[in-house]
């Protein structure tokens, strides 16, 4: 270990901001996009970066959308079940749909395309599954299938009792779509056989805007690593594991390199993003806008999100090849053995930088783990009950490990991660 990265880990180590901001975040509750809950959140976050530099807020816009009622009726026993609107779901008419469930199971397209005219009309159940494993059909593609072979809804069911409705983006955008609602597993067993319900979803699309926190932290050269994390969360929990521990996080590594960036080989910029959980809009939006020349001058980007609830780590590293050897070598200097996870996930705001030809990542927790803390995500379950202060800590130097080696690496090693 080289003496500028044991003094830098040193301070990142001696860092107590490290869960207090961790806290705060959670004070300020799920952070949904557009709500008084994600203002406070950003409005925090501006403080504590000024605090270590310049910082500047891009308006970055999205597909918006409110909702005033979500409700989920089974008509047999004239019970109200627990519910959750997918975010920017398509609305019912007012008086509501009166539909008969159709359960598929797991809902993959393959069981989609097996249900035939069968579902056509039918309120469609499909199972949520651990979002963070090589076999995860993301509940998105479930939907988009189910639309495109006629189902009238969508209902994902969470699997595990007594956590309540899950979560999630509808990814409509203000586009077509059917309405799209996340139920308990206790509604799921209920509406499993055929039942008759009412739902009711009104919803408005408006033009919106979320910022984008961005501080910029100069190197001796032009370069830049992009150092990142989403703010945004959702309305049910704290949103804590997602993601409150990686904005943390990358607090703690901004405020740690600070003192000595100016001296590294390129510099840090630090983007704080909202509206993630749209679709990875907000990201996607902030990068169009940057430019065509921009992404050149972006070595690499490290995504933070969801970097604890599980004991290991690993890295999705977007496709490119030899981004995994190199981190593996970065993360061993400090006794770390890093998963690496190789094909593309468009499961977090790397996927938009890789999409731009910049060597993206994102480090997560409880990869290929169902059992961790992290099943428990898009549930009002996220809290910060489930993340311990120590492998808070533990995932941040790991973090940092990676983030030295991209601020410090020979020029020609890192541009070959690019091929």
């Amino acid at each position: 270990m080289t003496a500028g990265l044991e003094a830098f880990l040193g301070r990142l180590a001696a860092d107590a901001g490290l869960w207090a901001d961790f806290t705060a975040l959670c004070d300020c509750g799920g952070r949904l996009a557009g709500t008084e809950s994600e203002a406070r959140a950003f409005a925090w976050t501006e403080s504590r970066l000024a605090a270590i530099g310049p910082v500047r807020s891009d308006p970055t816009p999205y597909a918006g959308w409110r909702c005033g009622l979500a409700r989920v009726t089974d008509l047999a026993s004239g019970r109200d079940l627990g519910c959750a609107p997918l975010l920017g779901t398509a609305a019912t008419p007012p008086e509501g749909l009166v539909l008969e469930t159709l359960d598929l199971g797991r809902g993959a397209p393959e069981q989609v395309a097996a249900a035939g005219e069968a579902l056509r009309g039918r309120a469609v159940l499909a199972r949520h599954e651990y979002p963070f494993a090589a076999w995860t059909v993301h509940r998105r593609v479930k939907l988009q299938a189910a639309t495109a072979a006629g189902a009238a809804a969508f209902l994902i069911v969470q699997p595990e009792p007594g956590v309540g409705p899950v979560s999630g983006s509808s990814g409509r955008n203000g586009g077509a779509g059917i309405p799209a609602l996340g139920i308990s597993a206790e509604a799921g067993a209920l509406l499993r056989e055929g039942r008759r319900i009412r739902l009711q979803v009104q919803g408005e699309d408006l033009a919106a805007t979320t910022p984008t926190l961005v501080l910029d932290l100069p190197g001796r050269g032009p370069d830049r690593v992009v150092l990142s994390a989403h703010l945004d969360g959702h309305p049910l929990g704290e949103s804590a594991i997602d993601n409150a521990t990686g904005l943390a996080a990358a607090l703690a590594l901004a405020r740690a390199v600070a003192p000595v960036v100016e001296r590294l080989p390129r510099g840090l910029t630090l983007c704080v993003f909202g509206a993630e959980e749209w679709a990875l809009s907000g990201s996607r939006a902030w990068l169009a806008a940057q430019g065509e020349a921009a992404p050149a001058r972006m070595a690499l980007n490290l995504n933070l999100d969801s970097i604890a609830g599980g004991a290991r780590l690993t890295a999705l590293t977007s496709g490119f090849a030899g981004l995994g050897p190199w981190l593996r070598r970065a993360a061993a200097g400090i006794g770390v053995d890093l998963g690496i996870h190789l094909p593309l996930m468009r499961n977090s705001d790397h996927a938009n930088f890789a999409d731009h030809g910049i060597p993206a990542l994102r480090l997560v927790a409880g990869f290929d783990a169902p059992e961790s803390a992290l099943r428990f995500l898009l549930t009002g379950a996220d809290t910060r009950a489930l993340v311990p202060p120590q492998e808070l800590k533990a995932a941040a130097l790991t973090a940092g490990a990676l983030l030295w080696a991209a601020l410090t690496e020979g020029e020609a090693a890192l541009a070959a991660l690019r091929g």
